[in-house]
């Protein structure tokens, strides 16, 4: 019996359960899972947008707000100056054909490199009840520009914020299909952190030391 055979039937064993689990047994987990029946949840702000920007700002997440896809160069070339970041950046395809050059940014769009030091990205939502942003890996969504560069700017449309974490799973179910999911999903809560460390809290241990949002909308 290998490892995984041995935690599996002492399981079994703690719910009172004999033997391999049977083709009835199998079909109720089928069912269940199939349903994706939801849990109790928490009162969450009635404005998603606002609640988004609240929570986020909690985790050391930076918010801007702009009216139109076309004010956001000039955003992220504020946000750049007022940090005294380089105006050179990379991003993702879909975000490429704005007026960049006309806001003073050098963007590239490829996935970063190591040697990036800002990768600006959209988001296939985000979730409001803990300000995360969730990205999808794939190729014209390159993983590496929200994780390699010390700062990530990502722009996110109003209309792709949802409620909650069941509310995102739901909107991916049903825009990608289950038989067409990522490779990797991301959850971003923030610059990355660490505190096992002597408890102390360190910003960009092992990802971006500063992450900016622009709200489109």
């Amino acid at each position: 019996m290998s490892a995984r055979d041995n935690i599996l039937s002492r399981i079994r064993a703690a719910q009172g359960r004999k033997g391999a689990p049977d083709a009835q047994e199998r079909a109720l987990v089928a069912a269940h899972l199939g349903a994706h029946p939801e849990g109790p949840r928490p009162s969450q702000a009635a404005d998603p947008a606002a609640g988004f920007a609240a929570c986020a700002l909690k985790l050391s997440t930076t918010v801007d707000k702009v009216g139109t896809m076309a004010d956001v160069p000039h955003a992220i070339a504020r946000y750049l100056e007022q940090n005294e970041l380089p105006k050179n950046a990379v991003c993702w395809p879909e975000l490429f054909e704005l007026e960049w050059q006309a806001a003073g940014i050098k963007v590239e769009s490829r996935a970063a490199e190591g040697s990036d030091l800002v990768g600006i990205t959209g988001a296939f939502c985000a979730i409001a009840e803990t300000g995360t942003l969730l990205t999808l890996s794939g190729p014209r969504t390159p993983a590496t520009t929200s994780l390699l560069p010390e700062t990530h700017i990502a722009v996110v449309r109003a209309g792709r914020i949802v409620r909650s974490m069941e509310d995102a799973w739901k909107l991916l179910r049903d825009e990608q299909g289950a038989n067409f999911m990522p490779r990797a999903a991301n959850f971003i809560s923030g610059p990355s952190r660490t505190a096992d460390i002597e408890q102390t809290l360190v910003l960009g241990a092992h990802g971006p030391y500063r992450v900016h949002i622009v709200l489109v909308g």
